[in-house]
């Protein structure tokens, strides 16, 4: 291809740069068809008998390849240096060939669909924003280089700024895409800066107009970035942590809102923001006490025991709250971490001066631990207040036990036994 030579007035350089790009689009769409030519005229000699039945089914195939060459090739023309109308049209076309094969997905990033479709999500008409994420979201499936691209274009800075004028439809469409690039890309080494993503969807979850299933993705997106050091920080400084403690008392979103907290306790700044925070620890004590969620449980477990076990301050603000007997009626509810809690007990009781906990999931800064010694006072008051609810719970969890288990059981030897138990079962 001979390159055009640039004309000398300045005022015409502008249409001798949109001539050279049109030609050069022109002569790629010209290799790729030839390509595809070739490889329908080519017949492997073993494969020249065949039956007429196979003969029909492959010239169908052959049409149906055909078919959706051309299609994509008048796409991609609109899409490059089409109108308004005809770049949705060539939206539509795309996002339709899209869903049909990975292949074709790989084919279309390489005949750079994606920028223009990039540059169609800034666009302030709410349906052509949405026509444009949709489509992404079909390229993006399955694929980590188109996702990839997608950053690169500077999708993330085509995020809206203005959400209100979205609509619930919008925002669970651009909630998906995001999700979809941060499940790829979150923890490999390409750079996804979240500083634009974390607005976004703090907007959404405090939206009273955003369902939950909207919220739900949103929070595995969180998860997604929260499982990065640097990403941690950033959440914890951006307010995100209140708004996760007051989601997690929504049953339906707890699991996951606890599960980030648990990535953020981690930090240093999140331990501070989850330390200052009024509705810890009272609302972590109040989920463990859901019986029907034991991974909740578990989750709101790990945040206080981080939390307890770096500060003096935060024992006694849970001491004060009740979370010793209701840590207790856990235990001895036979839930999957019961060890993981009766180990808490220990810890925290025992006049042990020097303690060592083992490492956490989740982000690590490899820090040094800087939790205060156990006051002997405290150690004293916690064997006395164990031993003082143990008759009272064990019999109420063993009851509750049974029931679950048949329905059925001698109230007057579950009476019995906790008559003839005692404390002295407690490692003390």
């Amino acid at each position: 291809m001979s390159v055009p030579k640039a004309p000398k007035r300045s005022d015409s350089l502008t249409t001798w740069f949109f001539t050279y790009a049109k030609l050069r689009f022109f002569s790629r769409m010209r290799r790729f068809l030839h390509l595809k030519a070739a490889k329908k005229q080519y017949k492997p000699p073993e494969k020249v008998e065949k039956s007429v039945d196979t003969d029909i089914h492959t010239e169908a195939n052959m049409r149906e390849e055909s078919d959706w060459v051309v299609i994509l090739q008048r796409s991609v023309k609109r899409l490059h240096f089409g109108s308004w109308e005809e770049k949705e049209l060539a939206a539509e076309d795309i996002r339709k060939l899209a869903k049909e094969d990975l292949k074709r997905r790989k084919t279309m990033a390489e005949l750079g669909v994606i920028p223009p479709l990039v540059a169609m999500v800034g666009s302030q008409v709410v349906a052509r924003q949405r026509l444009a994420v949709q489509t992404l979201i079909e390229l993006a499936n399955g694929s980590f280089t188109n996702k990839a691209l997608m950053v690169e274009a500077g999708i993330l800075s085509k995020l809206p700024e203005n959400e209100d004028v979205l609509g619930e439809p919008a925002m669970q469409e651009f909630s998906q895409l995001l999700l979809s690039i941060s499940a790829a890309l979150a923890n490999s080494q390409f750079s996804l800066p979240s500083s634009r993503i974390i607005p976004f969807i703090i907007h959404i979850l405090e939206s009273s107009s955003s369902t939950i299933q909207t919220k739900d993705t949103c929070l595995t997106t969180l998860y997604n970035l929260s499982s990065v050091l640097d990403n941690a920080t950033t959440l914890a400084t951006s307010g995100m942590v209140n708004i996760l403690l007051m989601l997690s008392t929504l049953k339906e979103a707890s699991e996951k809102a606890l599960a980030i907290l648990g990535n953020l306790s981690i930090t240093l700044t999140g331990e501070k923001a989850l330390e200052n925070d009024p509705m810890v620890p009272e609302r972590l004590i109040e989920i463990m006490t859901w019986e029907e969620r034991p991974k909740c449980q578990e989750l709101s477990a790990y945040v206080l025991m981080i939390l307890a076990h770096r500060s003096s301050l935060q024992r006694q603000k849970m001491t004060k709250a009740g979370i010793v007997p209701v840590l207790l009626e856990v235990a001895l509810l036979g839930t999957p971490f019961r060890v993981f809690s009766r180990n808490f007990y220990l810890q925290w009781f025992k006049n042990e001066r020097q303690m060592k906990m083992g490492p956490h999931s989740g982000p690590q800064d490899g820090r040094i631990s800087h939790g205060s010694p156990i006051n002997p006072k405290e150690i004293d008051e916690g064997k006395k207040l164990m031993k003082k609810i143990v008759k009272q719970s064990l019999y109420k969890n063993m009851e509750t036990i049974t029931r679950r288990a048949n329905g059925e059981g001698d109230s007057s030897h579950l009476k019995s036994l906790v008559i003839s138990s005692s404390s002295k079962s407690l490692p003390y």
